[in-house]
Order: structure tokens, then C-alpha cells, then sequence
């Protein structure tokens, strides 16, 4: 008869980040745990407070299932000697599985004949095998991990009880000292000690004991507390999911409160109140019907409502005394000017083996000089990013981003405007951060994103120049997000930027001490950038084979790698893609016949044809434009009646020299062409 079995590990409060990260691998290893020991089961159920990791397996079957094996030993000359007596090697088959020779037989595979045994094996009893869940506990993994007490074993936190019941019978687990029995731990402050009689009164016996230990539940009830607060004072409240989730594994019995400020602190930026309270202090932030912020926020407490209005008054002070700091550097910071900032910035090291924060504005001012005029920026645009290039980065010496280091940036365009810089300069300077994740938001405005890829091209050539170079998971200046984030932002606005001639550009113009030798990695930057659009195409669904093909041809301009991949994975199914691609692939592969290289000298002399088919494929491939990927696929394509005549009609390696290498030219001429498409070699086709 199915049964339920419950597994609660008690620890010390652990990081709110850590909690439901935690408890979905907890469930997953549990799961493959019983798999792996053949114990069926129906669901797992988790539930996770600050103190505790807990999974309910449901419908657990009373042992494990029962197999027949079919064990598969040596070959018969092997397992045998020449007067068919059992040699070592059956012998020690056979006590493997705990059989005897006697047990053998022989079956034919693939010609050979080789002993087998069949045995039945009677499941073990489910609890024989729960008792050994401490392999699953143990090998939990953590972000941190840390020591306690004498033992080198490493956890998120000291664990201090465990429960292990199936149904209502205990089965022992241990994990160092720590023996699992019936008793889990009530709220910190409210509860107590309780006996679990049943795994199924898990939750129930909790909550008679202030925890509420399904994370579900427990944040549906903030969110309803929050919800009722608004509505009862007409308050509209953002409800950010990440700031919920995190104050949901700061609880284990939620009430939510409400707390005020005074309005003399609203004249302070709202992004600073919203970091003061949101970040710092992990309350929710109110705005009026008006879409203004607020004096007020919003606190879970991890407790009921006893003397609640104590609790709204010590975080009251505590928020005051931020917001006092905050209104404090704002005011003081607006009494320097942004050149004074500048100055301190000669001082701020970007890189002790770089230069300084000064050093790096002042190169990210010759390449953003470069890129206005190859993304086509209007004047104006060209002069609002020159000036922020050459500023951008002087709120970091500001009190206020000294204080709240997750608002450079946000400061850097709040006093910009204050101090009467445009707005594209002042949205700029903010912008350049982005995208701060991964995946996350774009600059906006075309000057925030060019000074955002000037500045990201910076740290990548010059932490390159200086051998701090990214390898295996080792990133710590998070160059494989920021070349990531230069490739999104070329795709958004279709920004052309070809990295020979940028690379180029840089060595010849731009001002660096000696010891950045940008030559050095010159290759290893381009593949680090082509990799990141491969990392794009991925994200994009495109084909692996086609993302190949594209990486490994002459193309080294992202946006154009980018719409090339998007046209072969758009012509991959078309009736003759197949024939296409084969007829293109006779020229590449007859064009590596050359002694030469590709050059735009070379030329082909029509006096050497000796077929029509030569003189029409010169007229075709001089007319192939390159002006769009879809553009020249077609053209391309169009090809292959020109291509399939050319090779029926023409010995590529005559025995006339100049026939011969007139031909090769003409093969390496089109060949340029098709390795703008990638490496078609790599494009599987069916």
C-alpha cells in the first residue's frame, strides 16, 4: 500500500537566495535517488522556510521494484577450458552474481558465444533504502558553503535536526552527529518544540507552531496583506517579484506592515529612495493614483501582530536614518562641479595593470569618435556623445554612489541634468551600463548605446592587451557579458562593425601606454567576440551546423554573421537547398587547389576561355551583390545552373598552366563571394 515519507533538514537561517534554489535541487536529487533504487512514487511536494528544506514524497511504494537480470559474462572459449571444465574467469562471473557455474548458459552475439546467467532479485524494503537519504542531504550543493565545529564537512548552514518519517514510523538518517527522529522546531520566537506524529500532519503541526512551511502559501499570503493595505489607503503598490521571493525566505510567519516618512525627503531622486528602501532595507515602495512616490513603505515581519506598532517604529528610524545620509550626499555632491569630479578620476585605478578611470574616458572618447561616424550619428548625436565620453564615468567619486554603489550611473545622469548637461549626454552616461544581466535592458537613445559599446570595447582590448583574458569559468571582470551585451546592441540598431577594420583603427589611433600592446590578442578578440554571436544564434534558435558554417567564414562583422545565419536557416528547407549548397561546395573545395590567395588584383583574361560556360560565369559572379545576406544567397543560388555547366564543361587542372590557373582564379574570385555566406563544409543538408 502506497505511503507518504517525510524529510525535513533543520538548519540555521540561511541566505534568502539560497532557500528555493535549494529546495528544488533537494527534490531533484531525492527524485533520482528513488529512481536510481527503483522506488516508485506518485509526486514529490517541497516546502522551505529560512530554517528548514523539507520534500514529501507521495505515494511511495512499499519496496523496491523486483528485476529480472540477464547478466552478460565471457566468451565461451574464455569461460571454458578445452575439456569443458569452468575456468577462473566463470568461476569468478558466477560469484559476482552471487551464482554458481552451474547457473550458466551460453547465447550467440554477433557470431560469438558468450555466458550468460539469469537471476531475479526481490526488491529491498523502501525503508531499507530511506535510510540511506543522507547521500541525497549531503549532496546538495551551495553558492557558499562553511565548516562548524570540528568536522571538514561543508553546508549552507550548521544543520541541527532532521526528520524522517515514513508515515507515522521513524527511519533513521544521519548526517555527522545529527540523528533524524520525529521533533522539528517551531517560529524562533513563538513556537516550540513539536512532536511530528504523521508525515501527512507535516504542515499542520507546523503552523499550530507559527511556520508556515509551504513557500507558496506563505507568499500568496504577502501578497494578499499587501493587497489589502493598498486598497484600504488607496495606494498603488509595485509588487516587484524578485524583492517578494526574497522576502518570502526571510519568514516563516508573515505580517505585513506599514511605516511613513517625511515629505521632506520626496525632494531626494526617487531612484534613491527606491534603492534606500527596496535594496537596502527590503521594503516595498508606494506610489500615490498619480503615479507619484509616496511617503510611506511596506515591511513583512517574520512574526504575528503582537506590538506590531513597535516593530513600524524601529523600522521607521531605520529608514530615516538612510534617508538622512541620502539627502545628506545629494546636497553635498551638487556642490562640486562635474569638471572637479573628472579631476578625482586621475587618481581612481580602472586596472592597476591598465591605468586610470581618467586614462580609460579618454580613450573610450577616440573610439566613441570612431563609431559615431560608422553608425551614421547625426551631428548633435555625435557631439552629446563625444561630451559624455569624456565625463561618464564622474559620479563614481560622488558621496551618494560611494554610499548606494548600485546607483552609478543613475546618479551620473540625475546630476547631469541637475548641472545642466543635454539630455542625450545626461541619458547617456546612464545608459552605458547596459545591459546590466544578460539578458537584460537595452540603451535606448543611439548615443547610450554607442558610448555603451565604446566603453564595453575598452575593457575587453585593454584587460586582453595586459593577458587578463576570460578562461573556463573564470570571468571576473565580466567581459564575456559585456561582449555579449556589444553584440545586442549592434543587433538592435543593425549597426554594421567590422572587427579587422576596428581592430585596425584602434592600434593606428588610439592613445595607450606601451605596456597595452593591443596586437598581442588580436585574433583571440575577434574569435571572443564571434563566440559571443554564437552565444546570440543560440538564444535565437538557429541551427548549430548553420551557426558553424557562419563563425568559420570570411565574415567577421557581427551584424552581418548574424543576418547570413538568418538567411541559411531560412533557405534551409527549400527544394533545392541540397543542390545549392553542393554545387557552391565544388567551388570552395576546387578553389583550394590555388597556390594563391584571394586578392581584388586579381583578374581573370577572357582570351583563355575555352567554353561559354567560363566567360558566363564571369559575367554572373561580377554581378553578385553583397549588399544583403538574402541578396547575395540568391544570387549565389542562382549560380548552380552556371556552376553545374562550368565543371561539366571545364577540366578545372588543364595541362595548359595558364589555362589551368585562369580557372582557379575564377574559383577563388567566387569562392570570396561564398565565404561571406560562412563555411558551407559545415551546413548539414539532407
Amino acid at each position: 500500500m502506497p505511503k507518504n515519507y517525510l524529510l525535513e533538514i533543520g538548519l540555521e537561517e540561511m541566505p534568502a537566495h539560497v532557500v528555493t534554489k535549494s529546495v528544488n535541487q533537494f527534490a531533484q536529487r531525492a527524485e533520482k535517488f528513488l529512481k536510481e533504487n527503483r522506488i516508485s512514487f506518485d509526486s514529490i511536494e517541497k516546502f522551505s522556510t529560512p530554517r528548514r528544506l523539507t520534500i514529501l514524497v507521495k505515494g511511495i511504494a512499499d519496496k523496491q521494484t523486483d528485476i529480472d537480470v540477464k547478466a552478460k559474462g565471457p566468451s565461451k572459449k574464455i569461460a571454458q577450458d578445452a575439456d569443458g571444465n569452468w575456468t577462473k574467469a566463470a568461476q569468478g562471473f558466477a560469484r559476482g552474481q552471487k551464482m554458481t557455474p552451474d547457473d550458466i548458459f551460453f547465447e550467440e552475439l554477433k557470431g560469438v558465444e558468450y555466458a550468460y546467467i539469469q537471476k531475479h532479485e526481490d526488491g529491498k524494503k523502501v525503508e531499507d533504502i530511506l535510510t540511506h537519504m543522507d547521500e541525497v542531504i549531503t549532496a546538495i550543493t551551495f553558492p557558499t558553503r562553511m565548516r562548524w565545529g570540528s568536522y571538514d564537512f561543508e553546508y549552507i548552514r550548521p544543520i541541527h535536526w532532521l526528520v524522517s518519517l515514513l508515515d507515522n514510523k521513524e527511519v533513521p538518517v544521519q548526517v555527522l552527529d545529527i540523528k533524524s527522529g520525529r521533533m522539528t522546531r517551531g517560529h524562533r520566537f513563538l513556537g516550540e518544540d513539536i512532536e511530528i506524529d504523521d508525515a501527512k500532519n507535516y504542515v499542520e503541526k507546523l503552523k499550530s507552531q507559527f511556520v508556515i512551511a509551504d513557500a507558496k502559501e506563505r507568499k500568496q499570503i504577502i501578497s494578499d496583506q499587501i493587497d489589502k493595505i493598498a486598497k484600504d489607503n488607496d495606494w498603488d503598490i509595485d509588487v516587484d517579484a524578485d524583492l517578494l521571493e526574497e522576502v518570502n525566505n526571510l519568514v516563516e510567519y508573515p505580517t505585513t506592515f506599514y511605516g511613513s516618512f517625511d515629505k521632506k525627503y520626496l525632494e531626494i531622486p526617487d531612484e534613491v529612495l527606491i534603492t534606500s528602501m527596496k535594496d537596502n532595507q527590503r521594503y516595498f515602495y508606494v506610489r500615490d493614483q498619480e503615479g507619484n512616490l509616496a511617503p510611506y513603505f511596506i515591511g513583512v515581519r517574520n512574526g504575528n501582530s503582537e506590538h506590531i506598532e513597535n516593530v513600524v517604529r524601529g523600522n521607521e528610524k531605520v529608514l530615516v536614518a538612510r534617508l538622512e545620509d541620502a539627502d545628506f550626499f545629494f546636497k553635498e555632491d551638487q556642490k562640486k562641479t562635474i569638471a572637479d569630479y573628472v579631476e578625482k578620476l586621475k587618481s581612481v585605478n580602472f586596472h592597476v595593470k591598465i591605468g586610470t578611470m581618467y586614462e580609460k574616458m579618454a580613450r573610450v572618447h577616440q573610439i566613441a569618435d570612431y563609431l559615431a561616424d560608422l553608425f551614421g550619428l547625426s551631428a548633435s548625436e555625435k557631439t552629446d556623445l563625444l561630451r559624455a565620453s569624456d565625463i561618464y564615468k564622474f559620479d563614481l567619486v560622488t558621496s551618494m554612489v560611494d554610499e548606494f554603489s548600485e546607483l552609478q550611473g543613475v546618479m551620473g545622469e540625475k546630476y547631469a541634468e541637475i548641472m545642466g548637461e543635454t539630455k542625450g549626454v545626461s541619458q547617456a552616461i546612464r545608459e552605458h551600463y547596459m545591459p546590466i544581466s544578460s539578458e537584460g535592458d537595452l540603451p535606448e537613445t543611439k548615443v547610450g548605446a554607442a558610448l555603451a559599446i565604446a566603453d564595453k570595447l575598452d575593457s575587453i582590448i585593454t584587460f586582453f592587451a595586459v593577458d587578463l583574458i576570460p578562461s573556463g569559468s573564470n570571468d571576473p571582470y565580466a567581459l564575456r557579458r559585456q561582449a555579449y551585451g556589444i553584440i545586442r546592441i549592434l543587433n538592435q540598431n543593425q549597426w554594421s562593425m567590422n572587427l579587422d577594420d576596428l581592430q585596425d583603427y584602434l592600434k593606428a589611433n588610439l592613445t595607450i601606454p606601451a605596456k597595452l600592446d593591443l596586437s598581442k590578442h588580436e585574433k583571440d578578440v575577434n574569435d571572443f567576440m564571434i563566440d559571443r554571436v554564437r552565444q546570440l544564434l543560440k538564444q535565437d534558435k538557429i541551427r548549430v551546423d548553420i551557426i558553424d558554417a557562419v563563425a568559420g567564414g570570411s565574415n567577421i562583422d557581427p551584424i552581418k554573421m548574424i543576418d547570413v545565419a538568418k538567411v541559411l536557416q531560412n533557405h534551409a528547407n527549400d527544394d533545392d537547398f541540397k543542390v545549392v549548397m553542393e554545387a557552391l561546395g565544388r567551388i570552395v573545395n576546387l578553389s583550394k587547389k590555388a597556390k594563391f590567395d584571394y586578392s581584388d588584383d586579381l583578374t581573370v583574361d577572357d582570351a583563355l576561355f575555352e567554353n561559354p560556360s567560363e566567360a558566363k560565369l564571369k559575367e554572373q559572379v561580377a554581378n553578385v551583390s553583397d549588399d544583403s545576406a538574402e541578396a547575395l544567397f540568391k544570387q549565389l543560388a542562382a549560380l548552380r545552373p552556371t556552376i553545374d555547366s562550368y565543371f561539366d564543361e571545364n577540366m578545372i587542372m588543364a595541362k595548359d598552366e595558364k589555362v589551368k590557373n585562369n580557372r582557379l582564379t575564377q574559383l577563388v574570385i567566387a569562392n570570396h563571394l561564398i565565404a561571406k555566406l560562412g563555411d558551407l563544409s559545415k551546413v548539414l543538408t539532407k
